[in-house]
């Protein structure tokens, strides 16, 4: 089609220039001209010739006189993209001083100024020259805004600058910011502690493209537990809760977040409801460790819930940890002994021990108290807690009996 498309062409000026000649040949006109005196007389066609060779002949000449600066050009051109080549080659390799010596010197070709003075700040950060990097980046502020902005963002977010590292994003020179810049504003808003900003850039993140989408997942679920934990009142927690996705509804590091924000916030009802509904979705340790944990009331209907959770999840040492917590709230320490031993005996670690110790204290019995607080620093080294007096064979059975658990089809579950 393009071969065609040419072939149309040169034969339609072919035929115009035809039809032009064959005009002039038969009128050729006559061109008077006038200088210092004398009349110079020729005809419109040879006047023609003659302009375009005069044309011609300045085109040569001025080819001519600029061929030394074009090959002049051409060869600090190449000299650069050589020099570029080569700092970027040292840098990767480690070699910071020979690297930033070859790209400052690139950097003074317009053609690749960027590039190689982001190199040059890189290089001359790795070996500790904070002034050599700021000169870099400052060569390129007027005319590179942007590869300025995102060189200083990078250094200032590694070195935990998150304060610096925004500020040169947010400068008006450096809008809009590309998605590399879009990605480093939203780890700066992270480590400020403005994990709700950076959540709310995720869809213009995962537009661009920014990161992969396994990392983007990540980061939504890390950002979603910060924002939910730095909820500055109730209408903000809410909002946000409600703006999640679905599947980070039941994620326990979300709903967690969503949960001890709640009852900080004095908002019971709504921290109770969201555990309840989450280890309803699906049965996490953490968060039935978490439910009796939560410094909220409604003690009657949590311990009622856990309880109607217990027949289903009879080995659950975090179930059974909410259930004493419950339990020595409510004044009741010798069930709350009961379920703590029986915690002990499916798994329970550190944080049982030091609740039996809370509870053998209230009880006044301090030889036992101190025992259990020991054996919850033992638990948490990772060292064999020791047997505490006073359980005879029976009891410690008892404890370590589980009914077996099943589900909708009647198949065992196998134990965590």
């Amino acid at each position: 089609m393009n071969l065609f498309r040419n072939l149309l062409f040169w034969i339609v000026l072919a035929l115009l220039g035809a039809l032009v000649a064959q005009l002039l040949l038969q009128d050729p006109g006559r061109v008077v001209i006038t200088y210092g005196g004398y009349d110079y007389l020729t005809n419109v066609p040879k006047a023609l010739l003659m302009l375009v060779g005069g044309l011609i002949a300045l085109w040569l000449v001025w080819k001519a006189l600029s061929l030394p600066f074009v090959a002049m050009r051409r060869h600090r051109k190449k000299q650069a993209r050589a020099r570029l080549i080569d700092g970027l080659d040292a840098l990767h390799q480690g070699h910071w001083t020979r690297a930033e010596k070859s790209l400052a010197q690139a950097a003074r070709s317009r053609d690749v100024a960027a590039i190689a003075a982001v190199g040059a700040a890189r290089a001359a950060a790795a070996r500790g020259d904070a002034a050599a990097q700021a000169q870099h980046l400052d060569a390129i502020a007027a005319d590179h805004p942007v590869a300025r902005a995102l060189a200083a963002a990078e250094q200032a977010l590694a070195e935990e600058r998150a304060g610096d590292a925004l500020a040169a994003l947010d400068a008006p020179a450096a809008q809009p910011l590309p998605p590399r810049g879009l990605a480093l504003r939203a780890q700066a808003l992270a480590a400020l502690g403005r994990a709700g900003e950076a959540y709310g850039l995720l869809g213009a993140l995962r537009q661009n493209n920014a990161w992969p989408s396994a990392r983007l997942g990540r980061l939504e679920a890390q950002w979603a537990e910060a924002a939910l934990r730095e909820a500055a009142d109730a209408n903000v927690l809410a909002d946000l809760w409600e703006s999640l996705p679905k599947p980070l509804k039941n994620e326990p590091a979300a709903v967690a977040a969503y949960a001890e924000r709640a009852a900080e916030m004095r908002w019971e009802e709504a921290a109770a409801k969201s555990l309840e509904q989450a280890l309803d979705a699906r049965w996490d340790e953490s968060l039935a460790a978490l439910y009796g944990r939560l410094p909220i009331g409604r003690l009657d209907a949590r311990r009622a819930q856990a309880e109607r959770w217990l027949a289903g999840h009879p080995g659950s040492p975090g179930l059974l940890l909410s259930l004493a917590r419950l339990a020595r709230m409510q004044g009741q320490w010798p069930q709350a002994e009961a379920y703590l031993h029986r915690a002990l005996a499916q798994g329970a670690g550190s944080e049982a021990w030091e609740e039996l110790g809370h509870g053998f204290a209230q009880a006044g019995d301090e030889s036992r108290a101190r025992l259990s607080y020991l054996n919850a620093l033992r638990a948490a080294r990772g060292e064999a807690p020791s047997e505490l007096p006073g359980r005879d064979l029976r009891q410690k059975l008892f404890d370590e009996a589980v009914v077996e658990e099943r589900d909708e089809f009647g198949m065992p579950r196998l134990r965590g």
